[in-house]
């Protein structure tokens, strides 16, 4: 069974994400779920970006980096949406990372080194029509790394909704929110 260090998204370690993490517990996987807000959870993603801003975003990173100090280093990166950035950084920067899960987002591979590590697999999840996945730029990293890497994978949805597999909001696609969650514990399973 893997270990995973699993980042929220900018609403904060809310209900949803505790939820998506005991469902991968209750598969067998050891889940962390560090609190990159100490506590502080938001409403809409413009006052949990806000908040991050405020913080600083150079912090909020610091202290994803900082939660796998005391972890092993065999571990799998998963971040929703913000939550990505320190995913992405520690799967690309800490060595003996297992695999990475980027859900709702992507940063071009160039922002944490020059090329993805090698044998370190990659899923992306996104939805096709998400502005903040598509207008912004992310699925187009996505698409680079996946074009750059041969163990990488980018998967689309239908939709238009950014946290679509947050089971606590209304933004929560049933259908794609399942296939996500089958297509992490078939992901998981084969490390």
């Amino acid at each position: 069974m893997a270990e995973v260090l699993l980042f929220h998204h900018a609403l904060g370690l809310t209900s949803g994400i505790t939820a998506f993490a005991d469902e991968l517990r209750a598969a067998g996987h050891t889940v962390h779920t560090p609190d990159l807000f100490k506590g502080r959870t938001f409403e809409t993603i413009e006052d949990g970006v806000g908040h991050a801003k405020e913080v600083g975003f150079g912090e909020i990173l610091e202290r994803g980096t900082r939660s796998a100090d005391k972890l092993p280093a065999e571990l799998v990166y998963a971040g929703f949406s913000l939550g990505v950035v320190s995913a992405q950084k520690l799967a690309q920067t800490r060595p003996g990372a297992k695999g990475a899960l980027l859900y709702y987002s992507c940063v071009p591979v160039s922002e944490f080194g020059s090329a993805w590590p090698k044998g370190v697999p990659v899923q992306i999840h996104g939805m096709d029509a998400d502005p903040y996945f598509v207008d912004e730029g992310d699925i187009d990293a996505a698409r680079e790394l996946v074009a750059g890497t041969s163990d990488a994978e980018l998967f689309t949805y239908p939709g238009d909704q950014h946290y679509f597999a947050d089971s606590t909001l209304p933004s929560y696609d049933a259908t794609a929110a399942e296939l996500l969650t089958t297509r992490t514990l078939t992901f998981l399973k084969n490390l």
